[in-house]
């Protein structure tokens, strides 16, 4: 929700070869130094989009337009590339000699928000994703994109979500004979109950859904239902996608347990605050719980699961996004299942070199996990 249309970074990091220059679609940043891919990944892209969560209402959007997630003004000028983006092959292994970009995350709404949903009241809010998104790939195709052989659209937690929304669409972009598949790292939120009862998640997806009229974004055979704000949810958005896709998905991401299983208003009373903080203090009840909610990510990815194109990586760490950190991505001490780390499994799946469908044994089963620790502020 910016002041421009065409209002997102692109940060590029990419080997030294033949350099070339790209104008930012970012207002008031200067213009990005771009290098090329190298040797067999020269014509190859992998793009990651940034997450960041969402605003769904006028004053939380508010707040975020004076934040790196509203406003590129406020945007670091260099970021650091690693994990599925780093450019060392002992790290990224498939991907590491690929043209890559980081797309910057600024709209609050999975770079799905359209300017209907523009308020009337005086606010400063252009609720523009879509277009921002749309200005993006323009830039990107006429700069190389447009004659890739291999692409790969990845994203991590709301750029996970923005991923499975623009999935087919950026297939649709590319050359008819170019491999193109998606990646989404820590999207796949769940429409679940918190543990008082309600459904915070699917009442916060309901306010972004109308707030910023993401509608237009989505599948049209599930907006066209009863409530189709439920169609910002992974679950109803997968079944319409016919591109390639891989889900890496921790069983117990600290984010949904943090926001949509035990949100701050029910950890304030005193309960779960240990264990919402930090799984190895969960205590017999709580571990239930998150042993459930478990279940529901399996149960929601049953049909997934029979999916001959897609690609599957389900984990029991206590974490959120794995793919755009070395030390999760691929590493000596990087998660792993069977043996094989997310950038193993990635790219067995990317290549065709290997059926992916890894789910992990329920926690604490699996010694590889890096669970993050929050107790200690």
């Amino acid at each position: 929700m910016l002041n421009t249309v065409a209002s997102t970074t692109l940060s590029i990091s990419i080997p030294p070869t033949t350099p070339i220059w790209l104008t930012s679609l970012c207002c008031k940043m200067p213009k990005q130094k771009a290098l090329k891919g190298f040797g067999s990944g020269s014509g190859n892209w992998v793009l990651h989009i940034e997450g960041g969560g969402w605003c769904d209402t006028i004053s939380s959007c508010s707040w975020r337009k004076m934040t790196p997630l509203g406003s590129s003004d406020y945007m670091e000028r260099r970021v650091h590339f690693s994990g599925i983006l780093s450019s060392d092959a002992s790290q990224n292994p498939d991907f590491y000699n690929w043209n890559k970009i980081k797309i910057r995350y600024c709209d609050g709404a999975s770079f799905a928000g359209h300017p209907v949903g523009e308020t009337k009241n005086g606010s400063i809010l252009h609720f523009r994703g879509q277009l921002i998104w749309e200005a993006l790939m323009d830039e990107l195709l006429s700069v190389g994109l447009s004659k890739a052989r291999q692409a790969l659209l990845s994203g991590c937690s709301a750029g996970g979500l923005a991923t499975l929304i623009h999935c087919d669409d950026f297939r649709e972009l590319l050359p008819k004979d170019a491999t193109v598949k998606c990646l989404a790292d820590a999207g796949f939120f769940l429409d679940e109950k918190d543990v008082s009862g309600n459904h915070t998640m699917r009442s916060f997806y309901h306010h972004v859904f109308n707030l910023q009229r993401t509608g237009k974004s989505l599948p049209k055979d599930c907006t066209a239902t009863d409530e189709p704000s439920k169609c910002l949810f992974p679950q109803e958005i997968i079944k319409h996608i016919s591109t390639p896709l891989f889900i890496v998905n921790p069983a117990y991401d600290f984010w949904q347990i943090q926001n949509v299983l035990v949100p701050n208003t029910l950890a304030r009373t005193g309960s779960w605050q240990k264990c919402r903080l930090n799984i190895h203090k969960c205590d017999h009840a709580e571990l239930g719980i998150l042993q459930g909610f478990r279940n529901s990510l399996l149960k929601a990815l049953d049909d997934f699961k029979h999916n001959k194109e897609g690609g599957l990586f389900v984990n029991s760490c206590f974490v959120h996004c794995q793919t755009w950190m070395s030390e999760t991505w691929h590493s000596p001490n990087s998660p792993r299942i069977n043996k094989r780390t997310i950038a193993e499994a990635v790219g067995d799946w990317y290549f065709k070199r290997n059926s992916v469908k890894l789910i992990d044994c329920p926690f604490p089963c699996n010694p590889t996990c890096i669970h993050m620790d929050f107790s200690r502020g």
